[in-house]
């Protein structure tokens, strides 16, 4: 069974809108009856407020480490915890298959045990779960979980399928090996190395697929052709501001000029594209794109206090 050896929680900033809770779990192996274990429910509440839940959680699941091979005890006890996390719903923060504790010996594997979770309210704020500093005496490495602000955040990063390595995708799909099949045919020995199969293959699929953070003020028109007159552009600015000859300049401005016409270009296709296929939905967008803003109803009067 589980029994919380060590469990505190605080409360970081409170107004009188909401609060930030964190809370730590140091959950412990006993032998204990199955009526003194901490309920799942009770470790993992659910709060409308910000919360944070992380700790040694000594839990292996295979979202975690998809490699590693889970015993039925292993997998029932972890099961319980993560199924109430994503109910509630928390969302588990860690990077599957980055080891938190190294053992100091050599016969023992590194695993990953200290899990944390973010419920709904907070993980808008989450930017990363990172490892950065170096190892402490204990044989747990130290983790940074980065919150920020909603309004300066940038967009999550996404996986690139289009730029996917296939190849190298390949050589690992010749090499990858199925979970064992599960000596009792039951239901939740199924469940088991389904999940555990899925969570490999698709572990194996998005390590080889390049991320790419999208910029809030992403420009749909752009291209990369775009990118590269603007690389030859700036290139030649800088030459001609450190070499001023007129060969220099004069290739500057012939640039420059190349630049922005195919900026206008760009943005006259792009308009008629969207044009072109406008639906009913995106009318009334088409409109206030097309005219500008309407003047102010009351117009500026110099040396006037009010209208």
């Amino acid at each position: 069974m589980l029994s919380v050896e060590v469990f505190s929680q605080e409360v970081l900033f409170r107004s009188s809108h909401c609060s930030l809770r964190v809370t730590a779990v140091y959950l412990l192996h006993t032998n204990r009856p199955i009526y003194e274990s901490i309920a799942p429910a009770w470790v993992i509440p659910p709060l409308p407020d910000p919360h944070l839940m992380a700790g040694d959680f000594n839990l292996y699941h295979p979202l975690t480490d998809p490699l590693r091979s889970l015993s039925d005890r292993e997998y029932t006890l972890s099961g319980r915890y993560l199924d109430v996390a994503f109910d509630t719903p928390y969302h588990l923060l860690n990077t599957p298959g980055v080891y938190t504790p190294f053992p100091f010996d050599t016969i023992s594997r590194p695993s990953v045990l200290d899990l944390a979770f973010a419920n709904t309210a907070l993980y808008l704020f989450v930017t990363s779960w990172d490892m950065p500093l170096p190892s402490t005496e204990s044989d747990h490495m130290p983790i940074i979980v980065t919150l920020n602000l909603p309004a300066v955040m940038l967009p999550l990063p996404t996986l690139h399928w289009a730029l996917l390595d296939w190849p190298a995708v390949k050589e690992a799909v010749v090499d990858f090996t199925f979970p064992p099949c599960p000596t009792r045919v039951t239901a939740n020995a199924i469940a088991r190395w389904f999940d555990i199969f899925s969570i490999r293959l698709t572990t194996l699929l998005t390590s080889h697929a390049p991320a790419k953070c999208p910029c809030r003020c992403l420009k749909q028109w752009w291209s990369p052709r775009l990118s590269a007159l603007r690389r030859e552009y700036h290139s030649m600015a800088k030459c001609s501001r450190l070499i001023p000859s007129p060969f220099n300049c004069s290739n500057m401005k012939c640039l420059r000029r190349s630049y922005f016409k195919a900026i206008v270009s760009a943005k006259k296709t792009h308009w008629s594209d969207f044009l072109s296929t406008a639906t009913p939905h995106s009318i009334w967008n088409a409109k206030r794109l097309a005219f500008s803003r309407p003047p102010q109803r009351f117009p500026h009067l110099l040396n006037a206090n009010d209208p």
